[in-house]
């Protein structure tokens, strides 16, 4: 097992003896740009981007209860999950507002449970103020493992290339332990948010660091590029793609989130089912979260209200992105229902009282 500094430090000098270059933020070496945020674009959107997310929260679940005690408090349907499968799930408070979005991986003699970095601490506090008498023992696995995520149209192909035909028998939802080059790794399929596939790619230190040396060193005809998070922040701005903490938080529950996917109707309850099913069958959710568009430019890191035009509040901007391809800036925004209709005018407005047009559409 290796601890954070340690894996952290191995990762970064080998991305630096490869040539990359970090960042300094408050004091730390960090990956925003690789290459250059368009070409990194470019991967993700037609070729093949790989992410270092290894700062997820990856909790190890062991124990004779745990699939019937996360279906007991979480959101979706798990407790028959199967071995090598693979199921995205929510935890919620009391009053039905997500604490955080979450995968849980079946393996034969654990799970591990995927959530978000920004939200891990809370994760792991919730699940052990509800483990009381269940078999459920908990440890947190985040320092263990290189965590990729591989995004992008030809991520099938380039995964065939590194790891043969064994890519084509993983089907959607479910993983399986991978062994070639010498490397052993675990690759899981699943689909982002906005439907489209993507990877997962779990591995220890060295198999990781030395997977990440191969998809480089054999990228040949491949739109191949690892990818910080400014690209990907404008990619899944763009994209209609909520994150935490920006737009997965408890101020919002999963019907305004766009996340019914991730909500069993059937399964009973669990903490907070009652709130989300009263939401649906009134019809009293007031706000949803919509991509909208700029029409000037805008400070991305500035602070926005969304507004109707004699300035009554309109709902929550969440995200902003450039994005230099298209020369526009792009958003996510929670807006409220009485502003769904194409034909209302809004606007973000700041603190300075100046105010931008934007148009809203649906993710």
């Amino acid at each position: 097992m290796f601890d954070v500094e340690i894996r952290h430090n191995s990762l970064l000098e080998f991305l630096e003896s490869a040539g990359y270059s970090p960042d300094i933020v408050d004091g730390n070496k960090k990956f925003n740009i690789f290459t250059s945020i368009q070409s990194e674009l470019s991967s993700l959107n037609m070729g093949v981007g790989l992410r270092d997310i290894s700062n997820s929260g990856i909790i190890e679940l062991r124990g004779n209860d745990v699939l019937d005690f996360l279906h007991r408090i979480t959101t979706n349907s798990v407790k028959d999950l199967q071995k090598e499968s693979l199921v995205g799930t929510i935890f919620t408070t009391e009053k039905g507002r997500i604490i955080d979005t979450a995968t849980i991986l079946s393996f034969e003699d654990h799970q591990l449970l995927i959530c978000s970095q920004a939200n891990k601490e809370k994760v792991l506090s919730w699940i052990n103020k509800y483990v009381i008498t269940d078999d459920v023992h908990i440890n947190n696995s985040s320092e263990s493992y290189i965590f990729l995520e591989m995004i992008g149209p030809q991520s099938d192909s380039f995964l065939t290339l590194v790891c043969g035909n064994a890519v084509n028998e993983i089907k959607l939802n479910n993983f399986k332990l991978v062994r070639t080059e010498g490397l052993i790794f675990i690759v899981a399929k699943l689909k982002e948010t906005n439907g489209n596939d993507k990877y997962w790619i779990l591995a220890d230190i060295r198999n990781g660091i030395q997977l990440i040396q191969y998809m480089i060193s054999h990228a040949g005809p491949f739109d191949f590029n690892l990818v910080g998070e400014d690209a990907y922040n404008i990619y899944r701005t763009a994209k209609g793609i909520p994150a935490a903490p920006n737009e997965l938080n408890d101020q919002f529950n999963p019907h305004e989130a766009g996340l019914l996917n991730l909500v069993s109707s059937t399964k009973g309850c669990y903490i907070g089912q009652e709130v989300i099913a009263r939401l649906e069958t009134y019809d009293k959710v007031q706000k949803h979260l919509k991509r909208i568009t700029f029409q000037d430019p805008v400070d991305e890191k500035g602070n926005y209200a969304l507004v109707d035009q004699e300035g009554n509040d309109a709902g929550i901007i969440t995200s902003i992105a450039y994005s230099p391809k298209s020369n526009k800036y792009y958003g996510l925004a929670y807006v409220r229902k009485a502003y769904w209709t194409a034909d209302k005018i809004l606007f973000a407005a700041n603190q300075s009282a100046d105010k931008v047009p934007v148009t809203i559409s649906n993710i």
